[in-house]
């Protein structure tokens, strides 16, 4: 993914999306339910109903990327529905979403340890 310090907006779909879509699927999300060009360089940040995957949307001027992080326990802290569908976050907001802080509340995931087996 770029880096954080590149993107100039990340836009949060507030509603849940069928994770079976890719691209393709995504694009129109952005492009007709969230009235934003998929062109600019923005991020477009989605997630499951249950919370617990996110998508990342974004076009580096040679292709579409698309990003995905998969919770093993805990859900992503998912502000809650207001007015609007489209909820534009700064760079550090992002960040704290993707390391499992609580947008409003600052409260981290715990940290998972796996040992493997041999």
């Amino acid at each position: 993914m770029r880096g954080l310090s590149e993107l100039s907006a990340v836009y949060l779909h507030r509603e849940p999306v069928d994770f079976r879509k890719a691209i393709n699927g995504l694009s129109v999300i952005v492009e007709q339910a969230m009235s934003l060009s998929l062109f600019s360089e923005a991020v477009f940040v989605f997630s499951n109903k249950r919370r617990d995957r996110i998508k990342i949307l974004y076009w580096d001027k040679t292709g579409f990327c698309l990003w995905q992080k998969r919770l093993e326990k805990d859900k992503f802290k998912w502000p809650r529905k207001q007015s609007h569908e489209v909820l534009e976050l700064s760079i550090e907001q992002l960040d704290w979403l993707l390391r499992g802080l609580d947008i409003l509340k600052m409260q981290a995931h715990k940290s998972q340890e796996y040992n493997a087996l041999t």
